[in-house]
Formats: C-alpha cells, structure tokens, sequence
C-alpha cells in the first residue's frame, strides 16, 4: 500500500501558508518528516489524520480518498498526536479497553486485544496503573498502544521523542522500528536523530513547501565534497556568521569550542578542512536555501 499526495495546499485565515503544493509519495515502512517547528509538519499530519480540511490537492491511501472518505481513512488509521490527554484516575487497561470500544472492536475480541497490545509496548506489569502516573516513555508507548487498535494500515506519530530521556528513546526507535515493517509509519519530527536512526525514507518542508523528498543516503551523497568545518573561539561567531551567512549551515560545541561548518561547491581556503555530510547538514543546508 500507498499514500500518495499531490498538490495539497493549506493557508490559514491569517494569512499564513502552511502546506504549499505538496507531493510526496510514502511507501510501506519508516517515513521521516522533517523540519523545523513551524515548518507546516502538524498542519499535514492533521489533514492526513482527517482533523481538519485542505484548500485544494489530493491524498489516497490505496484506493481510500483520504479528503473524502474520512469515515474509511479513520478505520484504518493509527495517530499518535504530539500531546493527549488522559483521564487521571484511569487505569492503561481500562482506558485501552474504552478506546477499543470506540474503535469499533467487538466486545469477544477487546480482551484479548488490549492484552496483546500493552504486552506489545511492554506495559504489561502496569496495566492497572493510572496512565497519568505513566513517565514520558511509558506514556508513548501507551500512545502507540491505542495506534495500533484495529489494525492499522497507516501510523502516524507525531514529535514522538521530545521530552523522553536516552533510555526510553532508545526504546521507542525499537518499537517503532518494529512496527514499520508491514504498515505506513509517518514520523514527524525537528529532531534529525530520529529520522536518521529509524527512516529509509524521508522528506524535508519548511513554509509549507517540501524542499527534498528521497533516501538519506541519496541526499548524503549529493552534499559529500561540499561541507567545510573549522574550529574557531567563541568571540568569532557573530563575525563568521556575517561572512558567510547562509552559507554557515550548523555549528556546535566541542570541548567548549565552537566547531562550524560551511557549504560550499569548492575550498573556502580561511583554515577550513573538509568534513563528511551527516543528515544534519542535509538538513540545515536545504532549509537555508544554499543546496
């Protein structure tokens, strides 16, 4: 199966654009969205998740008008949204089990379900724990325990790992690792680790507007030979940043030193030293504009 979308388009009653003729087509499997905050991600995943209306375009899941056709988009979809709401004094068993209801599950088979589900997400020796109480790790994975009722065909998560420590990521990433090898899995996130460590496919957008659709290793190859890093003091910053503007497409600190680095088809020569592409510089070097 697969979700293709074509020339969808978004603009708010302020003004703002928010999806701008976007096309992409996502395949079975781990599918990253990536982009800064702001950037149009939620304003796509909702419209796809049928919370809310496009101005013009096309979305079908196999032969599902996803625009058209909510009632059937929503019978086989899965939607873990950037923050839910729990009731506070309900247990993860009772509250996986009204959510089945509400799925449509018949009541023989919800049991059974919920079971399977919260032994999935490996929740099983805190079922009867209020999912309030939950940490930040088990609250997601009680998230993609409710996605995945009914079977879903499409999954779509939204900035899933914020908040969550090394432990608990390390362990979504395994979850939804898992769960992308027989459905349509959309993460949509600003964290580029997410992407890189689970995706075999990904998407940039910013303003509304998808600047890169492919592989990561496609848009890896296709920055080899153009990134530039160097090692400069602190004090050095804003003066690097007006000579090379755009241009100047990620930075961090080492050992407390500032480490930049710089696109550019050929040496820039000013003590800089060749450097390998990440999915960060991808990232940066498609949002400022300059590849």
């Amino acid at each position: 199966m697969q979700l293709t979308i074509r020339n969808l388009n978004k603009t708010y009653a302020n003004g703002v654009k928010a999806l701008q003729d976007v096309s992409l087509d996502i395949p079975t499997g781990m599918y990253g969205l990536l982009g800064p905050n702001g950037a149009g991600k939620s304003t796509l995943m909702r419209t796809l998740a049928t919370l809310q209306d496009a101005d013009s375009g096309s979305a079908t899941l196999g032969d599902i008008d996803v625009l058209k056709d909510k009632d059937a988009v929503r019978r086989t979809l899965g939607y873990l949204p950037q923050e839910f709401g729990v009731y506070p004094r309900i247990s993860a068993v009772e509250m996986l089990d009204h959510l089945a209801v509400l799925k449509g599950i018949p009541g023989g088979e919800r049991k059974g379900v919920v079971s399977a589900l919260l032994q999935r997400v490996n929740l099983w020796e805190h079922r009867k724990k209020a999912v309030s109480s939950y940490s930040g790790g088990m609250r997601q994975r009680f998230g993609i325990a409710q996605a995945l009722l009914g079977d879903p065909k499409l999954i779509i998560v939204d900035e899933p790992t914020a908040g969550l420590d090394p432990g608990e990521r390390n362990r979504f990433y395994n979850l939804l690792s898992e769960i992308g090898e027989n459905v349509i899995v959309i993460l949509s996130t600003h964290i580029v680790e997410d992407v890189k460590e689970l995706c075999s496919n990904m998407a940039i957008i910013n303003n509304g507007q998808v600047l890169y659709a492919g592989a990561p290793e496609a848009s890896l190859a296709a920055l080899q030979g153009k990134v530039w890093q160097k090692t400069i003091a602190k004090s050095e910053i804003e003066d690097y940043q007006q000579r090379y503007g755009e241009r100047l497409i990620s930075s961090k600190l080492v050992a407390g030193k500032p480490i930049i680095n710089v696109y550019s088809n050929d040496d820039p020569n000013d003590g800089f030293a060749a450097a390998p592409a990440g999915l960060e510089e991808v990232f940066f070097s498609k949002i400022n504009g300059v590849a």
